[in-house]
């Protein structure tokens, strides 16, 4: 896959791994929160918090991606997205920075033990490797 203009990214960290999310579809960043938990959803889905009044699901990618859980730490963040028509919080372990990539490479099968579906690309930066995440894939997941 081509890059024709310089898209931008958000870059973000689940344990050792590096990943991105288009910025045109991030709606805020905010500070870990207290989630209030709903039941009999699927065990990726943490819960709901209230946005400046607005309910707003929230996901765990460590979950969704069979990693192991981890304690919140002070650089513990939700990416709060747009998706559709819907707004939806997705915890990750620190937000890096805001990148564009020189290449973007078609993924593999799997990457890291994780379906590849989950990714529209594999951003390369000199700092190595970087999965986009396809969020159709991730927010849809069954």
């Amino acid at each position: 896959m081509q890059v024709t203009e310089q898209e931008q990214y958000i870059e973000f960290g689940i344990g050792n791994e590096r990943y991105a999310i288009r910025i045109q579809d991030i709606h805020e960043i905010i500070k870990m929160q207290d989630i209030t938990h709903i039941p009999n959803v699927m065990p990726y889905v943490k819960g709901v918090i209230n946005l400046r009044g607005k309910i707003v699901p929230v996901i765990s990618l460590r979950h969704l991606f069979g990693l192991d859980q981890e304690t919140d730490s002070k650089n513990t963040r939700i990416v709060v997205v747009n998706h559709q028509e819907d707004t939806v919080g997705i915890i990750v372990d620190r937000v890096n920075k805001v990148t564009t990539f020189s290449d973007i490479q078609l993924p593999p099968d799997r990457v890291g033990g994780i379906d590849g579906n989950f990714f529209v690309g594999i951003g390369l930066t000199g700092g190595g490797l970087v999965g986009i995440l396809k969020l159709d894939t991730v927010l849809l997941h069954e």
